[in-house]
């Protein structure tokens, strides 16, 4: 059996840049989907801002550009779920409802952090919530996810276990014995792949024979859909046939969603001297399909959403970034002792 490997226009930048097809979704999911996403965005490119003054002083891994994919899934998960992310995380723990407080307080170190301070942009946590943890490992918490499910199905709760990973990350060597152990066991995990064609600064078409991969999942089994990663629509609308699936005794699943990042590897900057494929002209044909652009469009045009309402959503989402940032700033550091408290268990 051959599958095919090659995206098509879901990979070129000049294609799917037209308003989303709204479907049956109501008005009102559709704007929270956007002040999610909008809240998303301030935050990172507040954090970028740390780095460049460089009151960051951890490595910072954005995924602006990327909202759609975190937003499309969460909206689908409960707090009694798990959600598992790596180095590229910060819209994962916004779209299950971690705080923009305790995420800035993280990246800056301090006492308020979700993390309280010792771990970073690439270690957050928010069991509250659902987030069960992200590690800068690439693929480091894939198996932690199926873990999770395995604990799910044995203690028979109704509960799925989320691996957030990128394309580089498939190509580690546990990923593929996760997808072989939950395909086997019938597990309810969904595999959430975001594609953004790049694994640190190299092109995918350099490490591997083909851009889909969600061929993968097909080789192990697994249920796979492969969707814009930038229409929120259709990520929201393949995470709820799958995750229903993957909850109702259906197995695992993996939803491979083609997305870009606006930003380089880590840090602030585009990345654009890198070589490669990478280059400002493409950075710029890949804004032109803004998940948060195109949404917003389809709002104003299908659903007649007057402009006021954006005014005020994005006046109002700008205002609490500003108020977690001045209150991150202010916050104290841990004291010298939690240096080992927090790491070792009592």
């Amino acid at each position: 059996m051959t599958f095919p490997l090659a995206l098509g226009d879901l990979a070129d930048p000049t294609k799917n840049t037209e308003p989303l097809n709204l479907r049956n979704h109501s008005t009102e999911f559709l704007l929270l989907d956007l002040e999610r996403m909008l809240l998303i965005r301030g935050v990172e490119e507040a954090i970028a801002d740390l780095v460049i003054s460089n009151e960051a002083k951890c490595p910072c891994h954005l995924g602006v550009g990327q909202e759609a994919v975190a937003v499309g899934v969460a909206r689908h998960l409960t707090a009694q779920d798990r959600l598992y992310g790596g180095h590229r995380s910060h819209s994962q723990f916004l779209a299950l409802g971690g705080s923009p407080e305790s995420l800035i307080a993280e990246v800056l170190g301090k006492e308020t952090g979700c993390s309280k301070g010792m771990g970073g942009s690439m270690h957050l946590f928010g069991e509250d919530f659902g987030f069960g943890g992200s590690v800068p490992i690439v693929a480091g918490t894939v198996p932690v996810a199926v873990g999770a499910a395995l604990a799910f199905k044995l203690r028979k709760l109704p509960y799925v276990g989320i691996a957030f990973f990128g394309d580089g990350a498939c190509e580690e060597g546990v990923v593929h014995e996760a997808l072989n152990m939950a395909s086997v066991m019938r597990l309810p995990i969904v595999f959430v792949v975001e594609n953004n064609l790049f694994s640190s600064h190299l092109d995918i078409h350099l490490r591997q024979p083909g851009n889909r991969v969600s061929r993968f999942a097909e080789a192990h089994g697994v249920r796979a859909e492969t969707v814009d990663g930038n229409d929120v629509v259709a990520v929201s609308d393949a995470a709820q046939r799958l995750i229903g699936g993957a909850r109702q005794g259906e197995g695992p699943a993996f939803i491979e969603a083609v997305t870009y990042r606006w930003r380089g590897h880590v840090g602030a900057d585009e990345n654009v001297d890198v070589g490669l494929r990478r280059s400002l002209e493409e950075i710029l044909q890949w804004k032109q399909r803004d998940p948060i652009g195109r949404l917003q469009a389809s709002l104003r045009i299908e659903r007649k959403v007057p402009e006021d309402v954006f005014i005020d959503m994005r006046n109002r989402t700008l205002k609490r970034i500003g108020t977690a940032v001045a209150e991150a700033r202010a916050a104290s550091y841990p004291e010298d002792a939690a240096l080992l408290d927090r790491v070792y268990a009592k």
